[in-house]
């Protein structure tokens, strides 16, 4: 299983380089011949550019998908009339225009896994950051809210592509525990940007006037042109998928390329690329463990884009405080949550559980919510969003993880992904909803929701944690094999 990819290969990429047969082991236990200290140094290389890279195009993708909020309360609620509701519903014009990105970047997200397949990452990825920093740009210029909104969509149709690619990318480099604390890193450099987004905001408010332009103007066109050009450094540091990645850029050379293909194939056994099939790939649906990862996605998102949404707006309107305070008090609960996040990545790998991560994120939550919404004072009010910002934002990459230790296959590993971000592009959509602004100043309605997802999350974990020990069970008893998907087993077993 190990060697399925030898034929790619010359043949003296199985001997050192005095011609001797390998005689090393990896840490996962196959031979190799690389030291222990190299080993770590090409999965250090790979760390840097691969992990590195695409947390910061994912920090900038963040950024802007959540920038509305900070443009809300600096002056754009009122220049464009977002606060009316819209043709006499309860919706207001805001949060159509906040809904709107998530149909099209929900609807878009399966093809896209299947194009970054057949295009490759740094082609596709570098591709559709350009195109999106363009969009902000326009909406920088958006004279009203409906060309707000119209700009929106095209943004959450460039934006599907990315997430679900990033996710697919990752688990094709790493093996199943050492996922959990790139996801970790990755979705860190998100928060930081989420932490910083705020601050970065408030000093392009005070570009008001530049050029006829008001402040908020400003947020989307700078940030818009930053974008851009993190899209243009992208395309000369992403890197492939391990297959292709000994033809581009030779950031590894061969042998070293076959090294990550064969500790793949180590750990799950589907490092092979299979002819792409339709039916297989959307016969993947028929899995209930997809879906239940994407409802456990799902709640973890509508909680961690209502923060993203609605937060600068609660620090004002629930907690009192000013906008140049409450652009500010942004900050410090997302780097608590980074500092969250890292721990129960690296706890996570260090002892090969996903399910009691997972779980633990979500009482925090729990705890923070109440706190958050029924606080005698903005002061405990203020602590109960720390707790609340570290559980749901700590669980997005617990739950990718979760889904990456537990799926064999390529095509149904890249339907996975595209189905979990999916959902979590649905969560988006209810998390831009459950804080209205009729709701004002207390936003019961938007707690109670948030509440009722997390405890969601721990009823599924429990269920598929479950039905995960059984199955290894049979499969420890040799009754059953688990996720064969065609290939020879591998001795795989599912991660609680």
């Amino acid at each position: 299983m190990a060697h399925q990819d030898v034929e790619k290969y010359p043949a003296d990429m199985h001997t050192d380089d005095v011609g001797q047969t390998p005689t090393k082991l990896s840490s996962e236990g196959f031979e190799t011949d690389f030291t222990p200290q190299e080993q770590k140094k090409i999965i250090h290389r790979i760390d840097r550019r691969l992990v590195v890279t695409v947390g910061v195009l994912y920090c900038i993708s963040l950024m802007d998908r959540t920038n509305l909020s900070a443009a809300a309360i600096a002056g754009m609620t009122a220049e464009l009339n977002l606060n009316v509701l819209h043709n006499g519903s309860s919706i207001s014009r805001y949060s159509i225009v906040t809904l709107v990105f998530f149909t099209t970047y929900t609807v878009f997200q399966p093809p896209a896994t299947a194009i970054v397949r057949k295009l490759g990452p740094r082609n596709f990825l570098s591709f559709i950051v350009v195109a999106w920093g363009a969009v902000m740009i326009g909406m920088g210029f958006a004279d009203n809210w409906q060309g707000l909104a119209a700009l929106r969509v095209v943004l959450g149709l460039l934006e599907a592509g990315f997430f679900p690619s990033c996710v697919y990318l990752l688990s094709t480099w790493y093996t199943r525990y050492d996922v959990g604390k790139r996801y970790s890193v990755f979705y860190i450099l998100g928060s930081l940007a989420s932490a910083c987004a705020g601050i970065l905001a408030y000093g392009l408010m005070q570009l008001n006037g530049r050029e006829g332009l008001t402040g908020w103007r400003w947020i989307f066109i700078i940030e818009g042109a930053l974008t851009m050009f993190l899209g243009l450094v992208g395309y000369w540091m992403l890197v492939d998928f391990p297959d292709q990645a000994h033809k581009s850029w030779k950031f590894l050379n061969e042998r070293e390329v076959k090294f990550i293909i064969d500790r793949v194939n180590h750990d799950r056994g589907d490092a092979k690329v299979e002819p792409f099939s339709l039916g297989k790939f959307l016969g993947s649906a028929k899995d209930p463990k997809i879906w239940a990862y994407a409802m456990i996605f799902f709640n973890t998102t509508t909680v961690s884009y209502a923060l993203a949404y609605f937060l600068p707006i609660i620090l004002t309107v629930n907690m009192g405080f000013g906008v140049a305070a409450a652009q500010c008090l942004v900050a410090p609960p997302y780097a608590f949550a980074a500092i969250v996040m890292y721990t129960m990545g690296y706890l996570g790998d260090k002892y090969r559980v996903r399910g009691p991560i997972i779980a633990f994120n979500m009482l925090l939550c729990l705890i923070g919510l109440p706190i958050m919404g029924w606080g005698k004072s903005a002061a405990v009010r203020y602590f109960g969003v720390f707790l609340v910002t570290a559980g749901a934002n700590s669980n997005i990459p617990a739950a990718m993880s979760y889904q990456a230790n537990n799926i064999r296959g390529q095509w149904k590993r890249a339907f996975c992904s595209a189905t979990l971000v999916g959902f979590g592009g649905i969560g988006g959509i209810a998390g831009s909803m459950v804080f209205r602004s009729q709701d004002a100043p207390n936003y019961y309605p938007g707690l109670y929701a948030c509440i009722a997802c997390s405890c969601l999350t721990l009823i599924i974990v429990a269920v598929t944690d479950f039905a995960f020990w059984q199955a290894n069970k049979k499969a420890d008893r040799g009754e059953i094999e688990l996720e064969n998907d065609g290939d020879a087993s591998t001795g795989f077993r599912y991660t609680l």
